[in-house]
Order: structure tokens, then sequence, then C-alpha cells
């Protein structure tokens, strides 16, 4: 049968950049499509960890991306304002990573890195501002129709992957549940040039903070801040968004008024979701459009790009090897359990964590943390799980 190429990527984010290349550089044609007319430059994540800098090495990516990001040879736990804290040394993983550390860069930049070679691929065909607007799995292959501005044309592929987010279509298609809560309070995030670190003794480029009465996040990027803080109760999420009082929570960290010079900001909302499988017939899904979980850890974007990794190994036994439609099964044992009891557990209990308000209770968990970081085997262990090396282990294992 003729096809328009071998596979379909439904999504031109990172993990469905992430997804083609590899196809690409695997000798296998495929096709990206893209709703948005480019590559938008917003605040989505900026964490990425150890073993997911190891992987995108095969891409050549690494390097490029540590050129453009901040190296974070440390994390923290801390209790604001008096400084304590438990900070998490990541050296130790150096005997089971070649990148003992976190890099903080912003997700964009990964996708222009990743779609620029993409572009160099002779297999791959990227266009943006394209709407796939339905997907049709017919047992021995899928028709796609897509909408640009110059109308509605179909293509036919072996396979297609949904890598299109929370709002999945090609979820939609296949009929799946998207299972779980969407958490009922609202952040607001906003970036600052405001040097943290001057004024704010040991702080890390990664620090989870507790105020009284909340909390809030310090995560650094190449030449700003980005501050994750919660909203008054009494007041519209778009009147704090404004400068004024967007600046009094500013002020909750470190007093400055009219000071503070303010960057970009928006507010979201956090979900935990998960797909009950992974895939159907010749259509399967990588990223937010089959997990979403809290940022809290940072591993959201990391879960999709493993994701793209496992799945790529499964279409190519499938389309090189002639491995049968079954092989997606393992894809899905591989990847599903570790999102829902690795990825989304954790984040969820990082959440729970920095959302506890009782002083005393915070004071406990401070120093059974502080203990962890003051054991190195403790620490090994706690880092290998909150690094995602573990889950990586734990999936390769899954036969």
């Amino acid at each position: 049968m003729e096809v328009d190429c071998e596979v379909i990527v439904v999504g031109g984010g990172p993990v469905g950049l992430c997804t083609a290349l590899l196809l690409a550089r695997s000798g296998i044609t495929v096709r990206v499509f893209e709703a948005e007319a480019q590559i938008n430059q917003d605040l989505r994540a900026s964490t990425f960890h150890p073993p997911t800098l190891d992987m995108l090495e095969q891409l050549d990516v690494t390097k490029e991306l540590l050129a453009q990001g901040l190296i974070c040879p440390d994390w923290q736990i801390r209790l604001h304002p008096t400084g304590e804290r438990a900070v998490f040394d990541l050296s130790v993983l150096a005997p089971y990573t070649g990148h003992p550390y976190r890099l903080q860069v912003e997700q964009w930049k990964l996708s222009q890195v990743l779609l620029a070679k993409l572009l160099a691929e002779p297999k791959a065909k990227i266009e943006f501002g394209a709407r796939v607007e339905n997907v049709v799995d017919n047992g021995d292959h899928v028709d796609v129709q897509v909408i640009t501005d110059k109308g509605s044309e179909s293509f036919r592929a072996r396979f297609a992957v949904g890598a299109d987010g929370s709002r999945s279509l090609v979820r939609r298609t296949l009929g799946l549940s998207f299972e779980g809560e969407t958490y009922p309070e609202i952040t607001l995030l906003v970036t600052t040039q405001f040097p943290f670190e001057d004024h704010l003794e040991g702080l890390s480029n990664v620090s989870y903070c507790w105020k009284k009465d909340g909390n809030f996040s310090l995560l650094k990027v190449p030449g700003r801040w980005r501050v994750s803080i919660y909203p008054r109760e009494d007041l519209p999420i778009e009147e704090q968004l404004g400068d004024e009082l967007l600046r009094q929570s500013m002020d909750d960290i470190l007093p400055r008024g009219d000071a503070w010079e303010l960057g970009e900001k928006r507010d979201y909302r956090v979900h935990q979701r998960i797909v009950p499988r992974y895939f159907g017939g010749r259509l399967a899904l990588a990223g937010d459009a089959a997990h979403l979980n809290s940022p809290s850890g940072g591993m959201g974007l990391n879960g999709g790009l493993h994701d793209a990794f496992e799945l790529v190994q499964a279409l190519k036994e499938m389309l090189h090897k002639g491995a049968p439609l079954e092989r997606l099964d393992l894809y899905d044992r591989r990847r599903r359990p570790i999102a829902r009891d690795q990825i989304l557990a954790q984040a969820d209990r990082n959440r729970a964590r920095m959302r506890e308000k009782d002083q005393d209770r915070r004071l406990e968990m401070l120093h059974g943390l502080q203990k962890i970081v003051a054991d190195r085997e403790q620490l090994l262990d706690y880092l290998l799980k909150s690094s995602m090396i573990d889950s990586l282990r734990q999936s390769a294992a899954i036969n």
C-alpha cells in the first residue's frame, strides 16, 4: 500500500519533535503537523533531569541545551524567611549519569534545537499552521485530515502518534478517558530579573519554599527567575495578575514595593490525569496527551521525552523488523505504570508537602529531609527516584 509517510506525528511541541527526529534518524519517513504558526516562546517547563540529558545526547542535542541553559548542581526545600533548608546535592549521581545536575532552560529552546535538526533530515517534513481535523485508523493504515490556510488535505501513514497535548484529538479519536483530577488552587507564574540569590542566603537555582500561610517556588533560568506564587482567594485572578497586586505578592518574599520589575506573567491550573492505555491499533500517545501532572519536581516534560524514546523503539521494531501491532502493548506496559506510580505519584506528594501550612508539621518534614541529605546512602536513594533514574530502570526491566 502506498503511503505519504510511515508515521504521522500530530503535535509539534518538544515531545512531537523529539519523536519525529528519532524516527527520521532511524530511517523512517515522518511528517509532523502542528496547529500553531510557530514555536511559542511561552512560560512552560524549564527543568531537565540527568537521564533526559543522557538520552538527548543520542540526538546531539544536549550540548546545545547546555550552552543555552543554567546548570544546577543542587536544589532545595526551604523555610522562609528563616532560610532553614534541606539542600539536595546531585553530584552523588555521578556514577549513574553523565550529567549529575539539573539543567534549567526553557522548553521552547529545546523545541528550536530539535526543529533545526529535523529540518535537515531528508526523511522528515514538518508543517506549522496545520490543524489535524480527523484521524481514522483503517486497520492496515491511518488516514489523517489536515486543515491549513490552503484548505483541507488528507495524508496516509502506517502509524500516527498523538503528541498533541492535554486536549489531544488523537486521544479523543481513541475514545480514551482522561482519568484524574484538577486541583482546586490556581498558580500565578511571573518572571523577574531581580537577583534573589544576592538577597536570600544559600539559595539554590531550584528552590521550593514555605512561607507564612502559603508557599512559593523560585526557579532560575538564564537571565531571570521564574516565581510561582499562590493567589489570594478574596480577589479575582485577573485583578491579581495586575502589576500592583503582583508586586504585593512578591513583597511577601522580599519587600521592594514599586521597585519590582516584572516580566512575563500568567496563571495556570494543575492537573493530575492519565489515560487507561497509551495506544489503540495504529494510534499511540505520548507526553501530555497521555498524562498530566503537577509541575512540582519538574517531571512532566521529562516523562514525555522518555515516552518518545520508548515509543520510537516500538515503531522501529514494527516498521523495520515486522513486529506485530502488539509490540505497542510493551510500550504501554513500560510507560503507563511509570507515569501513574512514579511521575504522577511523586508530583502529587511534592505538591502536598509544599501545601502544608502547619508550622510544626513543616519543621518535622524539613528536619526529616535534612536527615536524608546528611546520609549519603539515603540521599542517593532519594535522588535516584526524584531524578527519574529509578523509573527508567524499572521501565527497562519490564518485558
